[in-house]
């Protein structure tokens, strides 16, 4: 299969790349009803929110050794056995960074983005090295790059829950802080949820690179349906889990 990077090439150049200018709009024009004035939040769920915004207020900086080592840490499970020669290598282009410098890339979502990717890898190995390698289905020869779609998929939750804001005005961000309470790696779940589903969603729709933007909507919102299921009670319990875990 020819390398996704070197095919899209061409698209990048001439149109606004994923990142760096800006994100794939995702964004879901609110329904009637799904606005809130309030919801009543417990101090557990409070403090869960802020611990998560400030998680997502800190950029990726490449003079912290901490983030290099988190970089070279997802290296190492993405391609273990392979030597990473520099954190500044040609060699990244092979988990779909646009350029030899992921750091680059990482302005849009932050190090956060970062740390969902890493969560992925350890915690789902197989659907990780799954999505990454392009092991199932009928791919299209000009297929999203991995590691670029994983901070579009960070961003695109960090809008749909609504948590830049004080505090979550939609439904579906109030329930998200009931399972975050539960459970303090609820994002980076929902997360490795979100990039399995997307992955559907791309074979379901026979998709293209170019259509990726239509992809994402339609896995926001089937997310957005799921979680506000009566009988979702933790993100386990989501449907969309299932992709997450079958083998």
């Amino acid at each position: 299969m020819p390398n996704c990077i070197d095919i899209c090439a061409e698209v990048l150049a001439g149109s606004a790349a994923w990142l760096g200018r800006g994100l794939s709009c995702v964004c879901v024009q609110a329904r009637e009803g799904d606005i809130r004035p309030s919801f009543n939040f417990t101090p557990a769920e409070e403090e869960c929110l802020h611990k998560l915004q400030s998680r997502m207020d800190v950029s990726y900086d490449s003079t912290y050794s901490e983030h290099q080592a988190a970089l070279r840490a997802l290296w190492d499970s993405a391609f273990p056995g392979e030597e990473l020669h520099d954190l500044i290598s040609e060699q990244w282009k092979e988990m779909g960074w646009q350029g030899k410098d992921p750091s680059t890339d990482f302005r849009g979502g932050g190090f956060i983005s970062l740390e969902n990717l890493l969560y992925f890898s350890k915690n789902y190995p197989k659907s990780f090295q799954d999505l990454l390698l392009k092991r199932e289905g009928n791919r299209s020869m000009w297929e999203y790059p991995f590691a670029v779609a994983g901070v579009n998929i960070t961003f695109m939750l960090i809008q749909m829950l609504d948590l830049e804001a004080v505090k979550p005005l939609r439904l579906v961000g109030a329930t998200f802080l009931k399972f975050l309470a539960d459970n303090e790696s609820a994002f980076d779940l929902l997360y490795c949820i979100a990039f399995k589903l997307m992955d559907h969603q791309w074979l379901s729709m026979r998709a293209s690179y170019m259509d990726f933007n239509t992809v994402m909507k339609a896995t926001r919102r089937q997310l957005e349906k799921e979680l506000v299921l009566e009988d979702v009670k933790r993100l386990e319990d989501l449907p969309s889990y299932s992709l997450l875990i079958h083998y």
